[in-house]
């Protein structure tokens, strides 16, 4: 059975995990669960980038060396991905050697599409990017996001040429062979593709040490586009193996900020290689906290592992996924996420202990989870990467729900027809286990202990609420 490929970006392993890089993790896995629930067998990447002058640097500065720092930075991303829930088939990290070998291998492949030249320019040594004329006087000569000036830097480095595939790039973006989500995106990468240059897939030696070596060049070092945007395929086992089981991918998830590198330079990698291009590219926005981009100097980031501390994993997917915008900005505030959690507790929390309570009083028992097919309407969503649209729509069942009880007051007409208040409990029981078919896709471990309580020989409330107070 051919599997459907899920990719997330690889993180940059100078720094922790942030909320962007959970979006990354939060929306594949939500499609890979969605899949799953279609039947269908999914293969799911997920990996670390860690070459580069940054990642030396903060090894010196840590005392230790450059390996056991990115030793050290890829588990943190491990653990990180494992707090949320989310399960990968694959993890690649590209300081092993097997991708290092491959990514060699993939250059020898694409020669006849890369060229050395000169070149002279402005660059971030925190981006460790070149910036072009116009960006610099723009900018004041001052890089916004590192707040240190660019540096006029003259090297000689190998170069990828985009032109060669600008054209079929184009017409595969335009007639969605390669599809971008949101439209709006595609829009926007379509009008940068025009006057998109080559791109510089290497540096010195000199001036990056630590990085996999060109061949048959000592004096140069590839740069991250060759030896990151390659791991979506060494991670298959390219160019050693068929991976035609796997590749095309199905969906690639990207942030906005690295739109251009996927639909631009990993096409132009692709084509080159006589590889078809992914099918979709999922790209998500920024994580704003009230409204306002994180930055260190504002004092305003918020690490991930304090929001699951507050109230723990469930309610951080239901806020991210249900509250963020799936294909947009999203903001985070304190207060959004308490409004959030009394939602979860009243809406859902508060139906499961309700509803297992007049079960239990009721004597209702033995009820079997039903293999019911997820419905049009949610399916539309999720097939559209709609994600947040197809949660509220589950979401709206379940405060349904809540109203079928308040309507029918089970507890009353159990006093005058005992038979009519089994038959209605079950009847909103076995609803409830039919939307948790859909809430299993956002919140697991929620979904299961609701199929426990209600699949159960005897139904009984939980002994703890599903989502406490205080």
């Amino acid at each position: 059975m051919k599997e459907s490929y899920i990719t997330t970006a690889i993180p940059y392993v100078n720094g922790n995990p942030h909320l962007g890089h959970a979006m990354d993790y939060l929306l594949a896995d939500t499609l890979r669960r969605y899949m799953m629930s279609q039947g269908q067998k999914v293969r799911f990447q997920a990996g670390t980038d860690e070459h580069g002058n940054k990642i030396f640097k903060k090894a010196a500065e840590a005392g230790i060396s450059t390996q056991e720092f990115t030793d050290q930075n890829s588990k943190k991303f491990q653990d990180f991905i494992a707090s949320l829930g989310v399960e990968y088939t694959d993890f690649i990290r590209t300081t092993n050697p097997d991708h290092e070998r491959r990514c060699q291998e993939i250059w020898r492949r694409l020669k006849d599409h890369i060229y050395k030249d000169s070149y002279e320019g402005w660059y971030c040594e925190g981006c460790e990017a070149f910036v072009t004329d116009k960006e610099h006087d723009e900018n004041s000569g001052i890089c916004p996001d590192h707040k240190k000036p660019y540096v006029k830097l003259s090297e000689e480095n190998y170069y990828l040429r985009i032109a060669d595939y600008k054209d079929q790039i184009r017409e595969a973006i335009e007639t969605d062979a390669l599809k971008i989500t949101p439209a709006f995106r595609k829009k926007e990468f379509l009008n940068l593709l025009a006057d998109m240059p080559d791109v510089s897939i290497s540096r010195p030696k000199s001036q990056v040490s630590w990085g996999v070596p060109v061949p048959d060049d000592d004096d140069q070092v590839m740069y991250v586009w060759i030896d990151a945007l390659a791991n979506y395929i060494t991670v298959l086992g390219y160019p050693d193996e068929d991976i035609s089981m796997d590749w095309p991918a199905h969906t690639q998830v990207v942030g906005k900020d690295i739109l251009r590198f996927h639909a631009g330079i990993w096409p132009t990698i692709l084509l080159g290689l006589g590889l078809p291009l992914p099918k979709n590219l999922l790209v998500h926005g920024f994580i704003t906290v009230n409204g306002e981009k994180m930055s260190k100097s504002i004092g305003n980031v918020i690490a991930p592992e304090e929001i699951l501390s507050k109230h723990g994993l469930d309610p951080f997917r239901y806020y991210f996924l249900r509250h963020a915008p799936t294909t947009d900005d999203a903001d985070f505030t304190w207060e959004k996420y308490e409004a959030s959690y009394n939602e979860l507790a009243n809406d859902l929390g508060n139906l499961v202990q309700r509803l297992a309570t007049l079960c239990k009083k009721n004597e209702i028992a033995n009820l079997k989870p039903l293999a019911v097919d997820l419905d049009d309407e949610f399916k539309k969503h999720m097939d559209a990467y709609a994600f947040n649209v197809a949660f509220d729509y589950a979401w709206s069942k379940v405060q349904d729900l809540n109203r079928q009880i308040d309507a029918a007051k089970p507890w009353e007409l159990a006093k005058t027809d005992p038979a009519k208040a089994k038959s209605v409990l079950k009847d909103i029981a076995s609803q409830l286990l039919a939307v948790s078919q859909m809430l299993e896709i956002f919140i697991p471990t929620t979904a299961k202990k609701i199929q426990d309580v209600f699949t159960a020989a005897q139904i009984l409330p939980p002994s703890t609420p599903l989502f406490p107070r205080g």
